[in-house]
């Protein structure tokens, strides 16, 4: 007989400050996203995010919740050491998003939002030998904060993190060979709307190698072009009366999912 699904209680609300809360509310939208969009892996892969005004604890799901089931109570909150501070399900966390988030979330101050998924398509490009390929301008924009890191093996040995860290340097986007996929921003929204061009990016390229006929690539003038387009890419937005409105462009996209997350089923907020 199968064990009743998780049920919040309420009390780790109580337990939190009200930026906590709010952080968990994005987080565990961010897992129900994932799942919708077909991104999860069985109880496998963690998004993660790092809580304010204390740089060595962050969140992360429990082992044995599918991502459709993950709420903002039901979040494990642990240290930069691994020790688990707060854990309202008892089910404790996967070791593998200790070792690769911890590390990422301990070597860079800007990374407060760390997602990790093995997509079908993102799998697949990881284990292509040239990677992700200049196909089109999805790929294109996000191939300019793009690393990657060596299969290593399980991501269990905590020694595998100096080596991983330095492989990420100060991009935003990784290709973990023969693995996976990892994105990482200074909020949930930026490192989502990472992982969606990353991802999208990973489909074109999986479709376009299908097509069975030669590629077309862009060229060098039209990369070097689209490269600097996107580092320059600080414009202002702009209301319909001509009041600037500083929100970025991932943080409106997200707005948008949270808009649709919240037709479908607003249970992840408790």
């Amino acid at each position: 007989m199968a064990e009743a699904a998780y049920q919040p209680s309420g009390t780790v609300r109580d337990q939190v400050s009200e930026e906590e809360w709010a952080l968990r509310v994005d987080l565990a939208a961010c897992y129900r996203l994932c799942a919708l969009f077909g991104w999860n892996d069985y109880i496998f892969t963690h998004i993660s995010v790092r809580l304010p005004g204390n740089d060595r604890h962050y969140l992360i799901n429990p082992f044995g919740l599918f991502f459709d089931e993950i709420t903002a109570s039901s979040l494990v909150k642990i240290d930069s050491d691994g020790e688990i501070l707060l854990d309202e399900t008892g089910l404790g966390y996967n070791i593998g998003g200790y070792v690769i988030h911890g590390a990422v979330h301990s070597a860079r101050d800007d990374a407060h939002c760390v997602i990790h998924l093995h997509t079908n398509e993102g799998v697949a490009v990881s284990g292509q030998k040239d990677g992700l390929l200049p196909l089109n301008q999805d790929s294109m924009s996000i191939l300019p904060d793009l690393a990657y890191h060596d299969f290593e093996g399980i991501a269990l040995d905590t020694d595998e993190r100096d080596r991983l860290v330095d492989h990420i340097g100060d991009k935003n986007a990784v290709i973990l060979r023969n693995h996976g996929l990892l994105t990482m921003g200074e909020t949930v929204a930026a490192a989502f709307s990472k992982m969606y061009s990353l991802q999208k990016s990973c489909t074109m390229q999986v479709m376009t190698l299908a097509g069975g006929v030669e590629i077309g690539y862009p060229s060098q003038d039209a990369q070097d072009k689209i490269r600097e387009q996107v580092a320059g890419r600080r414009r202002p937005k702009t209301t319909a009366g001509g009041a600037t409105n500083n929100i970025s462009v991932p943080q409106l996209a997200w707005n948008g999912f949270l808009r649709k997350l919240d037709k479908l089923d607003q249970g992840y907020k408790d």
